[in-house]
């Protein structure tokens, strides 16, 4: 299974315009993937069905593989993200799922993934891995939610689209909210100035993709009319990343991490000239990944997070 990317994460940390492989050993790992094609029209539900029944099928063939996580590529412009992960999510019987949406660079007009040869647009790819190994599924962001919100009072939300806050034209208020000149926003700005929503008792990234021709805001993952959002600050995120990873080693190191990194999260490293900084933390952690459009975490579709899973040695976690 593969996909394209917004960058990758190698050996020497994030890297460019490379391909960036990951195997699981058979003597060790039982997997089984799926592409579900024509996400616009796709009927999310049946799928779940076929989901239970690969599960369970996977589970009777290997018994003595008795962790299991799912990880799932997907367009990352489709705009279904959400509803995907919320309809898979129950059919997964408790597996932890985690995930990233393709990217295209910055540029934000062609993502892929791919399956066994196949190569598709409007596409997702789910794999089901069970292992000997123990694991660790996580989802970690580096920002702090603050007191200055926001409420969309127009929206699109098939489009992902924001036409206004605070009874305002979107653009224009969230910069002057955030303190930025309205025709200067960009990708750095969004980055730097994120946003989150409060989804059962925590905040999650509702991560700003563009401004459109209209001055309005389109975002990366589900928003709605009416929906509250929150102006978050960011800790400083290599010394948070190195927490976060260190905290995974706490009992013993893992052997690796497979991970999927938000853009922004490598737009705002590489504009605070840390870049190399976070580099080295992945490096110096294994963790081997790309850089996405948005990610997956549970029934959840999230952005400006890293989430992934680290493998353990069997003979030393129990």
């Amino acid at each position: 299974m593969a996909c394209t990317t917004a960058g990758e994460i190698g050996r020497a940390g994030y890297v460019e315009g490379r391909v960036v492989a990951v195997g699981f050993p058979t003597g060790t790992f039982s997997t089984a993937a799926v592409m579900i094609e024509e996400l616009s029209r796709h009927d999310s539900q049946a799928f779940a069905d076929r989901l239970v029944r690969e599960r369970l099928a996977l589970a009777e063939s290997a018994p003595d593989r008795p962790n299991a996580f799912a990880f799932l590529l997907v367009d990352g412009l489709s705009l279904k993200e959400d509803i995907l992960a919320a309809a898979l999510s129950p059919a997964l019987g408790g597996i932890p799922m985690f995930g990233g949406s393709a990217g295209d660079g910055v540029d934000f007009a062609n993502t892929r993934v791919a399956l066994n040869g196949v190569v598709a647009q409007d596409a997702a790819v789910l794999a089901l891995v069970r292992t000997a190994l123990p694991i660790r599924v996580f989802s970690i962001d580096h920002l702090l939610p603050t007191e200055n919100r926001m409420v969309v009072t127009e929206a699109d939300p098939n489009a992902r689209i924001v036409k206004s806050i605070n009874a305002e034209p979107a653009a224009r208020e969230y910069a002057r909210i955030v303190g930025k000149d309205p025709e200067q926003l960009d990708t750095f700005t969004f980055a730097a100035h994120p946003v989150v929503v409060r989804i059962g008792g925590e905040h999650h990234v509702r991560a700003i993709q563009r401004v459109t021709e209209a001055g309005e805001l389109q975002f990366f993952s589900a928003i709605d009319e009416g929906m509250v959002l929150t102006v978050a600050e960011k800790q400083d995120i290599v010394s948070h990343l190195e927490a976060e990873l260190t905290a995974l080693a706490t009992e013993e190191t893992p052997l690796s991490i497979l991970g999927c990194d938000c853009l922004l999260r490598r737009i705002e490293a590489e504009q605070a000239q840390v870049a190399r900084g976070v580099s080295d933390t992945l490096s110096r952690h294994r963790v081997a990944g790309f850089s996405t459009y948005g990610e997956q975490f549970g029934p959840l579709h999230v952005n400006q997070t890293m989430t992934g899973v680290a493998f353990y040695s069997p003979e030393e976690v129990t």
